[in-house]
């Protein structure tokens, strides 16, 4: 269920600057928004001050006082250091450039001054030196250019004072220095003042203060500007009453006090400022030429306060401030765009809180006449920018209006465009514009969208200092995004990383803050989200509880009101989902309709609380099947399709709800009116051409059952069928990490089995073989389609062809390779994979982009497009049929696909089912974990293991692998054996059965179709006696190897061998140092090219090498399958693990057989059974044309005489010919007849049987 939620709050910038009297650039911060969520960045911005200056305590002081007191201080003035002597050789190589000051007693933190090299051997102190009364001595330290203390002098200040004081004369004292050869003498003279009486002082204190401001910003040090603060309070109080300067004072102590408010959020500071900024205004005269930027001035600390307390007099003023100062601005006047852009982010403010649209229509106009009047190279222009930027992408989030936001995107990006690396300002332009980029990605679905704001969120944060008050509100944006794209990708790990954020930006926001509703209400969001997709109950009660505290905080008219409700009203429905109590629904429908009634016509968020409230009314009908109820639900739901634009994100999700309204109330009422509706509506939201691929695919889903099962015979199930498998491909794109794509993946499972099954209902055995093959394996077929031969394409296009096989190479390791973020990383560390993300995503479009391009030339109109049957039955090959065998619920079929037919031969089993299947997969597993066959080790020899009882059911069935293995034999591969013309074969004389290649689907997936049969009785009889038999994940990956005929380099042609006995972490293995050396030396007899490395003579790198050098390889150790990560399957070696992403990644040109001889290299996971995540496939799809595996573990001896016999059956029917070269052709065969030798010497028991079926072949 889609939620409507406030907005990210986005940073506002305000400029008004005059000099001396300066307010600054304030950044307002934003509310309210669709998805999401935030605070933002208030920052200033104007000077760029040049002085490197001391930094002292924030003293608490009086804001304005009408008696200013008067106080004695000394001052120290035109300080000079000076070289009173000469070095030998000709001058000195003395470079000053700090005076390092330290009062006693101590008065605060030291002084630095700056000096400036006044001519050779002489330097000034840059501004003079101010002695609190109660200072007894002082040491000056003299640094130089490298950082050292040179110099040395302690002044007894007793004494000095008494020196002169306010006389002309000079006063000098000699400088202790570390080099004696130096002579150094400081000289200065003394001024002793009322700094009440003395303009002068306080003015040079005032001008120090600004100097200290400029150098905050672009510092960022807070002790810079709280030693400007004190400075500027000082100034104030020794200015007095009626002093034509004092408003101009007073005006800079509260833009200081607010820098200081933006910095830490402490509100007192905005208080004060707003209390000295009045007070400066109160004494300005009527046309004075300041009063305009006053006045604009004291409207910023007003709407400053509004953002932090939501007090609506405030921004109420501060709008009637600002349009009092544009009245009284003359025309011409330069800080006219300064006041326009102001009063547009008062309205801006106003519109957030109120959502009354003059308000915000009011504030683009004036932003947009701001930013006209600001020349290009201004240092305004980036903050103007910056809040036009947010002000259209505000009413983007009220309108919907797409130009609003590709407006705001625009002008955003030429904010941050053209602001310095460095400054201040930018995260915050950061900030607003990923607001912007997420705000279209909700609205168009684009991927590239969410990435490019999650790494702007990112950089933004990164640049942000820990207690900056903008902070939070950052963190929050980020986590909107995060959510975002968890809500389209599906990635935990993003999920995770926004209620990490999201609980860090709760805590940082001071308590009281207008935005905290705001962020209580996103952290919800993100726990609500995290919720549907676990059902951890602690989520959804913690979501519960956020949004009823940011509800309970919200004052009555607020714009961000109903959006809580909504929200609120979502997380009550989704609990009532999990636990079924009805007052969860009836107080989530109290708390959606609510949201409807105080949301205004015309608001973006109305179609998602229609359809949210529909969601509702619809749960509680299932529940209590009150039609009123799914009436209700069905008019809602149509509002919301009705009130949607064209084109948006969201449509198909709505489309789709509509349609599971009618669905349900035709469950009810069985009205053939209703079903209608509900599949019309679920067509039209599938076949949508919006960019919300998993919307779309879920309603495709519901579009082929509702035909199924009330129309199976229906005309529209073809391409019905067609959309839904089309779309799986696009909901696990090549810009998804393997493992994202297998993740998703098992949401659609059985999806093809299904597709397939009603194809063969409708005699259509041709679709059923396509779709098979479109939905299957898919992620080794995209695996594939990256390695594909472009040797055609490179005789018409050959720059294309290189094109496409460099992207290919980088695509194939972005995807094997990108590391995933995980929650314990650094921000630096997640900035790094969201970069790689970001070029994952790019060479996927690229991707797209050259297909489009191929597809557009003769001849290639069907490049790596799903095929036809015609061409998947093209390269068959010709010594034997492949039978893909369908098991679906509702019917079973094989399909016999024999070289020479157009189609394949279709063969219902009409005797057998998916239960079938399901039970006889459990017979294997209960008798492979009781008989502990999980690892390949040193096995009980079997004469000790004795007979097992047969497995009983609960009803007397027979549990036992003899049933199983007559069942698949009886209802599986004998009725397809037969319908074929397969007879059992003598192979005592030496002949050889035929070949089939099984394509097994589903849980028939891990059966031994190749080892069913009848073990017991007087009449016993398996499949080994008709057929040889081989195994392939899929048609094309034996048709392909048909296709593209194998030519080996006959210098690689020949056989590399390992044993791995004692892998670290894993069970002694002995036996395969025997067979390893029993097959090298078999080979080197039978003349055959043949390396050996064994145990930790070989490393990875090793081994890869030495495949690169030999077309076969024999591995002889332990494997490990990762079946959430199939990439990181591996074999174990002494010297570290080889993997198959490696593997993979090694273009293995030659590569013919691999002989894993290891335990369960072919085993698959259950809940992606047809994606074939096994070792066997992999090594498939790395290149090899054949690959021995096993369907579970292996005892140590049998493994030892299964790979000795195999290997004598090669090198026994070698062609005379073949010199030193290795052919892996006759593998089946071998495999065959190695299996048929180890039978022959056990019997037919239980543990017999389990010992030698394991052994399987795949491929040619």
């Amino acid at each position: 269920m889609s939620e409507y939620c406030p907005h990210p709050v986005r940073s506002e910038t305000e400029e008004s600057g005059f000099i001396h009297n300066l307010i600054g650039v304030l950044l307002m911060a934003r509310i309210s928004r669709l998805y999401g969520y935030t605070i933002a960045t208030l920052r200033p911005i104007i000077l760029t001050p040049h002085h490197d200056l001391s930094t002292m305590e924030h003293p608490s002081s009086s804001l304005v006082t009408d008696h200013a007191p008067g106080r004695s201080q000394l001052l120290m003035t035109d300080i000079v250091f000076e070289c009173t002597n000469s070095i030998e050789g000709g001058g000195t190589s003395l470079n000053l450039v700090e005076l390092c000051v330290v009062e006693a007693p101590g008065f605060g933190e030291a002084k630095n001054y700056a000096l400036v090299i006044a001519s050779a051997g002489r330097w000034e102190v840059d501004g003079f030196i101010e002695i609190d009364p109660a200072t007894d001595a002082m040491d000056c330290i003299l640094k130089s250019d490298v950082g050292e203390d040179v110099g040395f002098l302690h002044l007894d200040l007793k004494g000095v004072r008494g020196d002169s004081v306010n006389s002309d004369n000079e006063l000098s004292r000699k400088v202790e220095m570390c080099d004696n050869r130096i002579e150094l003498t400081m000289r200065w003279k003394n001024a002793e003042t009322q700094l009440s009486v003395d303009d002068d002082v306080a003015a040079q204190l005032n001008n120090y203060a600004v100097d200290l401001w400029a150098n905050f910003e672009q510092t960022g040090e807070l002790s810079t500007l709280n030693e400007g603060i004190s400075l500027v309070r000082q100034a104030v109080d020794l200015t007095p009453q009626g002093h034509a300067n004092l408003p101009n004072r007073l005006n800079n102590l509260g833009g200081m006090l607010c820098c200081c408010f933006r910095r830490t959020g402490e509100l007192s500071d905005i208080t004060d400022a707003i209390t000295a900024q009045r007070k400066g205004v109160e004494l300005t005269p009527q046309g004075h030429a300041d009063l305009p930027g006053r006045l604009n001035n004291l409207g910023t600390l007003l709407t400053i306060r509004f953002e932090r307390t939501g007090e609506l007099s405030d921004i109420t003023d501060a709008i009637a401030l600002r349009q009092k100062a544009i009245e009284i601005t003359p025309q011409g006047y330069s800080g006219l765009a300064n006041c326009l852009n102001n009063l547009g982010g008062s309205f801006t403010r106003r519109f957030e809180r109120m959502g009354e649209l003059s308000d915000i229509a009011d504030a683009i106009a004036a932003q947009k006449k701001a930013v006209e009047l600001t020349p290009q190279g201004h240092a305004d222009l980036p903050p103007m920018l910056n809040n036009l930027g947010n002000s259209l992408s505000c009413r983007f989030e009220r309108t919907g209006e797409l130009s609003d936001i590709v407006d705001a995107i625009a002008v955003l990006q030429k904010a941050v465009d053209v602001t310095p690396h460095g400054h201040l300002d930018l995260p915050s332009y950061l900030n607003n514009l990923a607001s912007s980029f997420t705000s279209r990605f909700e609205r168009t679905g684009e991927l590239s969208d969410i990435a490019d704001a999650i790494a702007a969120q990112q950089k933004s944060v990164e640049l942000t200092p820990q207690g900056h008050a903008d902070l939070p509100g950052q963190l929050d944006n980020l986590g909107c995004s995060l959510t975002s794209r968890f809500e389209r990708t599906g990635e935990p790990s993003d999920i995770v990383d926004a209620i990490a954020v999201r609980k860090k930006a709760v805590e940082l926001i001071p308590q009281g803050h207008a935005h905290l509703p705001d962020l209580l209400n996103n952290l919800g969001t993100s726990f609500t989200c995290r919720f549907r997709r676990t059902g951890q109950p602690s989520d959804i009660a913690d979501a519960i509880a956020l949004r009823q505290k940011a509800i309970e905080i919200t004052p009555h008219g607020h714009a961000g009101l109903p959006s809580y409700l909504n929200n609120l009203g979502g997380s009550l429905a989704s609990r009532f989902k999990r636990t079924g109590e009805l007052s969860d629904i009836a107080d989530a429908i109290g708390a959606q309709q609510k949201a409807v009634e105080l949301t205004p016509h015309g608001h973006v968020g109305l179609p998602a609380m229609h359809n949210n409230l529909g969601g509702s009314f619809t749960r509680r009908f299932e529940r209590t099947g009150d039609l009123s109820d799914i009436a209700n639900a069905i008019a809602l739901r149509q509002k919301a399709v009705e009130l949607t634009p064209h084109g948006h994100a969201n449509m198909p999700d709505y489309l789709k709800n509509l349609g599971i309204s009618f669905y349900q109330r035709y469950s009810l009422t069985g009205n053939s009116g209703d079903l209608e509706e509900a599949i019309s509506y679920f067509k039209t939201a599938a076949i949508s051409i919006v960019n919300s691929p998993q919307a779309r695919l879920d309603a495709a889903q519901r579009w082929v059952r509702a035909l199924l099962q009330y129309d199976p015979q229906s005309s529209e199930i073809i391409p019905a069928f067609d959309v839904a498998l089309g779309l799986i491909a696009t909901v696990v794109g090549l810009e998804q990490t393997v493992k994202g794509r297998y993740t998703r993946l098992g949401d659609t499972s059985g999806l093809a089995l299904e597709a397939a099954a009603a194809a063969c209902a409708l005699d259509r055995s041709d679709k059923a073989l396509e779709w098979l093959e479109q939905g299957r394996c898919l992620v080794w077929n995209q695996l594939n389609s990256l390695r594909t031969p472009l040797d055609d394409l490179r005789v018409q296009d050959a720059t294309l062809a290189q094109e496409i096989a460099n992207i290919s190479e980088k695509l194939d390791r972005a995807g094997s390779s990108r590391v995933q973020p995980h929650v314990d990383m650094s921000l630096l560390e997640k900035m790094s994979l969201e970069d790689e993300a970001r070029t994952h995503l790019d060479l996927a479009k690229q991707w797209d982009a050259l297909l489009r391009k191929t597809r557009a030339l003769a001849g290639f109109e069907s490049f790596l497009m799903p095929l036809p049957c015609s061409n998947i039955m093209s390269h068959l090959p010709a010594s034997g049929p492949i039978i893909v065998i369908n098991i679906d619920q509702h019917r079973c079929d094989a399909l016999a696909l024999l070289a020479g037919l157009d189609e394949p031969l279709h063969i219902p089993l009409t005797d057998f089912s998916i239960d079938k299947a399901k039970k006889y997969r459990q017979i294997f597993e209960d008798q492979l974990l009781a008989r502990k066959l999980r690892s390949r080790e040193v096995e009980v020899p079997l004469s000790l293991r004795g007979m097992m009882p047969a497995p009983i059911g609960e009803n007397g069935e027979d549990l036992s692998v003899y049933r199983a293995l007559r069942g698949l034999w009886d209802e599986v591969v004998k009725p397809i054996l037969d319908t074929l013309g397969f007879s059992s074969v003598d192979q005592t004389s030496g002949e050889v059965p035929p070949r089939v290649w099984w394509c097994p689907t589903g849980p028939l997936s891990f059966l031994p179709l190749h080892a069913s049969g009848i073990y017991q009785g007087s009449i016993r009889e398996n499949a080994s006696d008709y057929v040889v038999s081989s195994y392939t994940p899929t048609v094309t990956a034996v048709t392909n190897r048909v296709k593209n005929r194998h030519f080996t380099d006959p210098h690689a042609s020949g056989l590399f061998l390992t044993s791995q006995p004692n892998a670290p972490s894993a069970s002694p293995i002995p036996g395969t140092t025997k067979e390893v050396q029993s097959i090298y030396k078999r080979a080197q007899e039978s003349g055959v090219r043949v390396f050996r490395l064994e145990g930790g003579a070989m490393s990875v790198a090793a081994c890869l090498e030495r495949m690169q050098e030999y077309s076969s390889i024999h591995l002889a150790c332990h494997g490990s399958q990762n079946a959430a990560e199939p990439l990181q399957s591996r074999f174990l070696f002494h010297e570290g693990n080889l993997e198959l992403g490696t593997i993979l990644r090694s273009n293995l040109k030659n590569a013919d057989l691999a002989f894993l001889s290891a335990c369960q290299t072919s085993t698959g996971q259950e809940a992606l059974s047809d994606e074939a995540v096994h070792l066997a496939a992999g090594m498939l799809a790395a290149g090899y044309r054949r690959v021995i595996g096993t369907m579970w573990s292996i005892g140590d001896a049998p493994a030892q005489e299964v790979a000795t016999a195999f290997y004598e059956y090669l090198f026994s029917h070698r062609d005379e010919t073949s010199g030193s070269s290795f052919d892996g052709s006759l593998s089946a065969v071998a495999l065959h007849h190695a299996t048929q030798q180890l039978r022959l010497s056990l019997d037919d028991s239980e543990y017999a049987l389990l010992t030698w079926i394991p052994f399987v072949h795949f491929g040619l």
